[in-house]
């Protein structure tokens, strides 16, 4: 990527390309509209809480990275995306990016299912297809498979390269199970030894109290 976006940027980039593409007749933004589509609590990871003077500001360096143009079309003032059309992206690219940027990284079903209403994939392999071009063009990069999973996610670069270690494989109930087990029974051997060495210990006593009387 030719550019770095903070996490309020990626935000409003997200919601301005999801709300081009799957609501254009409300399209372009207010800012109060693009407020409440930055906090919406659905289609959103994580979710957020900003206040208009935050998304203002996001707008501002967005728009001095030509990313966001100001829409005249309105006597309110309303903000729209100008990177799918500067970046000659069709809108099978623009959609998987739309989720990248909103959700996070994300399986290839899981972009398949979350893009349809902005975009229909027929098959897998065609949003495999797409992945690849936007790796080539720097947009996006496939993270290693994390343990215990069966595939791999894709990751936006807008904010920069990720870098994601691999989980630690999650123990078996079985291990878990016997882990507590000798946890339990280390804990009782512990009791045992302090109890014997209390009772040692009133042994000692009775026999000097029982000495000093005889």
């Amino acid at each position: 990527m030719d550019m770095e976006l903070n996490d309020i940027e990626v935000r409003i980039l997200g919601c301005l390309l999801e709300k081009s593409m799957t609501t254009p007749e409300y399209y372009p933004l207010s800012l109060n509209a693009l407020t409440a589509a930055c906090n919406q609590k659905s289609n959103r990871e994580p979710v957020v809480a900003y206040d208009e003077t935050t998304v203002i500001r996001g707008l501002d360096s967005l728009r001095e990275k030509q990313l966001v143009v100001l829409s005249s079309s309105s006597r309110v003032p309303k903000y729209a995306e100008n990177f799918v059309e500067t970046r000659k992206l069709v809108s099978r690219e623009a959609s998987l990016l739309m989720v990248l940027l909103l959700r996070g990284p994300q399986t290839v079903g899981e972009l398949r299912a979350r893009s349809e209403r902005a975009h229909h994939f027929a098959e897998l392999a065609a949003v495999e297809e797409t992945l690849s071009e936007l790796a080539e063009s720097g947009y996006v990069k496939k993270l290693p498979r994390l343990a215990g999973r069966k595939e791999s996610r894709y990751v936006h670069l807008f904010a920069g390269d990720v870098e994601i270690e691999a989980e630690a494989p999650k123990p078996e109930p079985a291990a878990v199970i016997v882990r507590a087990e000798n946890e339990r029974i280390a804990a009782l051997e512990d009791e045992l030894d302090r109890l014997r060495r209390e009772l040692a210990g009133l042994q000692e006593a009775f026999e000097r109290f029982r000495r000093e009387f005889e």
